[in-house]
């Protein structure tokens, strides 16, 4: 049954089904869409605070980008989650510690410092308030109204950084 369930995951683009592991691969239209909303923030076009994230490849050392939603707290303090678990550029962050946030002809450096799985409830929950109409899918049924148990639960599967 196990079995039935890994073959199935895999090939729907679940690569782990483990919290401190998960990572949803792109499938489907996910891999075309990306490439083109990647294009907006070359072009200096914004989606609700999108931004080309720039990572140095953790192996390679050649830059690689992604679109993101960069999370602003109450506070000020920026943040970015990653809805799809430990995705490559978690693991290039996590080795390369800094990276760029791109608009445009705009760049801005910054370090980020990975929070501890029980630091990210209200931060989860914060990123789901703002954009759970885009990667809800991602989080399995947990929503901006979960209990915070719920969300501690998940936690280790959505990686977050604190931004300076």
């Amino acid at each position: 049954m196990l079995e039935e369930i890994e073959s199935s995951a895999h090939s729907s683009g679940v690569i782990s089904m483990d919290n401190a592991t998960r990572y949803l691969r792109p499938t489907g239209i996910d891999p075309i869409m990306g490439k083109v909303l990647n294009w907006l923030p070359k072009l200096g076009i914004s989606i609700a605070g999108s931004r080309l994230l720039a990572v140095r490849g953790r192996k390679s050392g050649q830059w690689r980008t992604t679109m993101v939603n960069v999370l602003t707290a109450a506070d000020g303090t920026r943040y970015l989650v990653a809805p799809r678990g430990h995705t490559q550029w978690v693991r290039n962050l996590r080795a390369a510690g800094e990276g760029e946030l791109r608009l445009g002809r705009r760049t801005e450096h910054f370090t980020a410092t990975e929070l501890a799985d029980a630091d990210r409830v209200p931060l989860l929950r914060l990123y789901l308030e703002k954009w759970g109409w885009e990667v809800g899918r991602f989080f399995d049924g947990i929503t901006k109204d979960a209990t915070d148990a719920e969300l501690a639960a998940v936690a280790p599967g959505f990686p977050v950084f604190r931004l300076a």
